[in-house]
């Protein structure tokens, strides 16, 4: 039930009785530390909960998502749940709970909050007055036992439930009925109960229930954010290769600008990706400047790393001279708004060697016992070109000096920040970081670009980042695959939201060196069907798979240099015309936009191929007008070689039976085919290697 709804919230006069059960009129003894009250009702193992309920489970305006609790009580009188959200205004939505395995106690309801900002819920668990006398009566009058009883009890019940505060005239009227049908005794005793029982008074007494020793838990916070912290297409850019080139009259590079990298938006946005996002924009340090190839022995012309960051010409509220000023930048930012793209600026917490913080904030650095500043290593790595951040020494002026550079993008119009190597800066600066800037900007979303351990990238989704950089890249068997997938959006989903990328200007695995075009067209097509959010790096149309001998990175990587990549060879008439997949992606990402299902993450179920390098997996969605979206995906993860094999479809997840047929529309090719539970493909190299099915009911 979407959290919009307009379910009223039962009062004290509708609980029949205090929450708390008591003797005399007073109050039961409550159990003391070391335990917390279990409540009369016990109500466990409630989720999503982010480490007990100390950080916030996330959703975004749109998402559903599902509240699961464990609710039971001693005996076998009936008892019921429900669920009480806190919007952001502070007003309650009630929504009835179900229980989904009786005997087992799993109570669950479906939520789909309605806007953005902190909410809150819980779950109470209760007695069922009116559950637990139709249950006894049931059993009672049909057995002749005690039927007179049985019967007057339920005239008592419904007679009290009519009174309560908050029924409406028509529901009145209709419970005053059931109480005359119950005293009618010119009628079998089957008869009156049935009229106490019937479906309307089940409705009635749904919408608005006799709770008894109502057991709330604690109300935990939910963060609900735009939609954009789930669901979107990134594309990268180095803003100085574009428009580039090589004068061959002085034999010199010519930097990109602002101004032609503006003139590269309408092709990506043609592309359908949402997002553009920046590498570095600041001034580069000259000191052990990278060259080439990340050599030690840069020329007097070379551009440097862009994450060398800081210069006479300033640091990281400063604009590399070559890009053009903030003018330039302001356009660039409008340019990308009319087409409908959104900018993501690299925020990398490091600095050169002339960064003017080494000048004015020694203090934010590591000096070594020699009196010299520490510079990054990671052995045998040594990155002689930049110092990290130490946030320990003086952390009040650190936290401030950060967060001030934080507000000169955002006043440019920047709402989006990719984040270099969180997870080698304080967890706790992260937290405090991007909670401060959400007090005035909610809408800000932050990318953790956290390749590390397990726990670091988890904690780091808890305490704020909306989304994280994945270990996709290198997950390229079918079961590492799916097995990762699941893990992604189980519990983790609640708080980490998964960026699926397959290369980045640091990463070109060995796969895609090798794997030729059925690599790039699966590995693209699987990023976009399977995460709601995923990036391509500039130049994945072209394929570019060669690396640097030694490194899974790419030859003539432009961390270090300009790239020219000549796009116009590759337009219509154009030399390289035919060249590229910028025609594929941009058919994933109109299906993405055209199919909600592709929106959400906690959808995704996986489906039985009997050739473990094919995977298949589903999306479904049900829409506001009732109507169902649903994709499959099947995906050859052999770029090799063309297999065939049986697809064996759990048609219960696609809400269908076993004995159900559809037709199976291929979004890539346009073929069409009837499809069962059990289906023959063949994918590969030779032909397609992903189908991406519409499934049509007849």
């Amino acid at each position: 039930m979407p959290a919009s709804s307009t379910s009223s919230a039962p009062t004290s006069a509708q609980s029949a009785t205090d929450s708390a059960p008591s003797t005399n009129g007073h109050a039961a003894p409550r159990t003391g530390a070391p335990q917390n009250p279990i409540g009369r009702i016990p109500v466990q193992d409630v989720s999503p909960l982010v480490d007990g309920g100390a950080r916030p489970a996330k959703a975004v305006v749109g998402e559903t998502f599902t509240v699961n609790a464990t609710v039971f009580r001693e005996g076998h009188d009936a008892v019921n749940a429900n669920l009480v959200l806190t919007r952001p205004d502070g007003s309650e939505i009630y929504l009835p709970m179900d229980c989904i395995n009786p005997g087992l106690n799993l109570w669950v309801a479906e939520v789909t909050p309605d806007e953005p900002g902190y909410w809150t819920y819980r779950v109470e668990g209760w007695s069922d007055l009116f559950g637990t006398w139709e249950h006894d009566a049931t059993i009672k009058v049909a057995a002749g036992v005690d039927t007179e009883l049985m019967l007057t009890e339920g005239v008592l019940l419904l007679q009290k439930a009519a009174a309560q505060e908050g029924r409406s005239g028509q529901g009145r009227l209709l419970l005053d009925e059931a109480v005359s049908g119950l005293q009618n005794t010119s009628q079998t005793a089957m008869a009156r109960l049935h009229a106490g029982v019937n479906r309307d008074i089940h409705a009635e007494m749904a919408a608005l229930p006799m709770r008894q020793y109502i057991s709330p838990t604690a109300d935990f916070p939910l963060l609900v954010e735009r939609e954009r912290a789930l669901y979107g297409a990134w594309y990268e850019i180095f803003p100085r290769s574009e428009g580039c080139y090589y004068d061959e009259t002085t034999g010199e590079w010519v930097s990109g600008t602002f101004a032609t990298a503006a003139k590269r938006l309408p092709a990506i946005a043609k592309m359908g990706f949402d997002v553009v996002y920046l590498t570095p924009i600041h001034p580069i340090g000259t000191a052990a400047r990278k060259g080439p190839n990340n050599t030690l022995n840069a020329g007097p012309k070379d551009p440097g790393s862009p994450y060398a960051i800081g210069s006479p010409a300033g640091g990281h509220d400063a604009l590399h001279p070559d890009l053009g000023t903030f003018d330039d930048f302001d356009a660039f930012v409008a340019e990308a708004a009319r087409n409908d793209l959104e900018v993501a600026m690299d925020i990398a917490l490091q600095a050169s060697p002339d960064h003017p913080w080494v000048q004015t904030h020694p203090e934010f650095f590591t000096t070594r016992a020699d009196g010299t500043i520490a510079f990054a290593e990671n052995p045998p790595k040594k990155y002689q070109d930049i110092y990290p951040l130490n946030f320990d020494n003086t952390p009040a002026e650190a936290y401030a000096e950060v967060r001030r550079v934080i507000q000169v993008w955002i006043d440019h119009g920047v709402k989006i920040f990719r984040v270099d190597n969180p997870h080698t800066k304080p967890v706790e600066f992260w937290q405090w970081l991007i909670a401060d800037v959400a007090k005035d900007h909610p809408d800000v979303i932050w990318l953790a670009e956290a390749f590390t351990k397990p726990a670091m990238m988890h904690t780091l989704g808890k305490v704020g980042f909306q989304q994280s950089y994945t270990y996709y890249a290198w997950r390229n068997q079918a079961w590492d695959l799916r097995e990762y997938v699941e893990e992604l959006a189980g519990d983790a989903a609640s708080y980490m939201r998964p960026s699926f990328w397959p290369t980045t200007h640091d990463i070109l695995t060995p796969y895609m060196q090798f794997g030729g075009l059925a690599a790039w067209k699966v590995r693209a097509a699987l990023a976009a069907m399977l995460s709601p959010t995923y990036g391509i790096y500039t130049g994945y149309e072209l394929m570019e798979h060669v690396a640097r001998p030694g490194a899974e990175e790419q030859i003539d990587n432009e961390k270090y240099q300009y790239k020219d990549r000549r796009w116009a060879d590759y337009d219509k008439g154009g030399p390289k015309e035919g060249q590229s997949l910028a025609g594929y992606l941009t058919r994933l990402n109109e299906i993405r936009r055209e199919h909600p299902a592709l929106h959400w993450l906690r959808n995704v179920r996986f489906h039985h191929v009997e050739d473990e390098n094919l995977l298949c997996f589903s999306k479904r969605r049900i829409l506001r007008n009732g109507e169902e979206d649903t994709i499959i995906v099947v995906a050859n993860l052999d770029p090799h070689s063309t297999r065939s094999s049986v697809v064996h479809l759990d048609m219960p997840e696609l809400g269908m039976g076993y004995g159900d047929s559809f037709i199976a529309e291929d979004l890539l090719t346009g073929a069409e085919w009837r499809w069962w539970e059990r289906n023959f493909v063949r994918l590969g190299p030779e032909w397609e290697p992903v189908h991406i099915i519409k499934v049509r009911r007849d």
